[in-house]
Formats: structure tokens, C-alpha cells, sequence
């Protein structure tokens, strides 16, 4: 009889580890930009928010910009 694997287990292997880097010279700043900003697990996430933000602000240029033509004469 087949044995179950441990609760958790995934079927693919081992989860890939994650690199940790301890710099005692390192300042929070700089932490929190290297664990939430440019690590590979956040990129997607950040792209929605930068996407978003820009199609915000687009918005707001293109009728301060070409918001008389909407107004019928």
C-alpha cells in the first residue's frame, strides 16, 4: 500500500527556497524596496498599480487637455 504524502506536500517537488539577505548596514528603505517593490513574487501586483495609476493620470491630462471638444457647441 501506497504511503500519503505529508499534508502540504506538493505534488512538483520542493517550493523553490527564497533567497535571504541579512546586511546589518542595510536601511529600512532600502529593505522594504528590495522585499515589496522589486522581488520577483510582487512584480505582477506592482505592474497593476503602476497601469493603474497611469491610466488614472492619462485620464485626468487627456480632459484638461481635449475636454472642450466634449462640449457640444
Amino acid at each position: 500500500m501506497a504511503r500519503r504524502p505529508p499534508a502540504g506536500a506538493s505534488p512538483f517537488g520542493a517550493p523553490p527556497q527564497r533567497r535571504v539577505i541579512h546586511d546589518p548596514n542595510e536601511s529600512a528603505f532600502s529593505r522594504f524596496l528590495r522585499e515589496e517593490i522589486f522581488s520577483p513574487e510582487n512584480i505582477e501586483g506592482n505592474l497593476k498599480i503602476v497601469t493603474s495609476v497611469a491610466v488614472f493620470f492619462g485620464g485626468i491630462a487627456a480632459m484638461r487637455t481635449w475636454g472642450e471638444l466634449m462640449i457640444p457647441a
